[in-house]
């Protein structure tokens, strides 16, 4: 049986394409699990260069985003609102589907 590859590096490398990581957050996002998406935003901000980096485009202390994206984060509107503008990214709302009433 050949090994698998590790699926991080490419997990990773096809996030740095900006249309794959915000697809990527939005399939998060959906799932309605904030610790999923904390992941999924961790995993972006790996992508596009790592906290350190982010820290500096966001204007956020750099232990701050560490603990806002940790396991057990809670980040304040306001601090998510910089780290996604700092990716590129901006919060929408937008109207939940309603279920197509199945024929009878």
């Amino acid at each position: 049986m050949p090994a698998s590859k590790p699926y991080q590096p490419e997990l990773i490398r096809s996030l740095r394409q900006p249309r794959q990581a915000a697809a990527y957050l939005n399939a998060a996002l959906e799932e309605g699990d904030p610790e999923l998406f904390l992941l999924a935003l961790r995993n972006v901000a790996e992508a596009q260069g790592g906290i350190g980096i982010l820290a500096e485009k966001s204007n956020l202390n750099r232990e701050s985003l560490y603990r806002m994206l940790s396991e057990r984060g809670n980040p304040e509107f306001r601090s998510l609102d910089a780290l996604l503008h700092a990716l590129g990214f901006r919060l929408t709302i937008k109207i939940q589907e309603e279920p197509t009433p199945a024929k009878a």
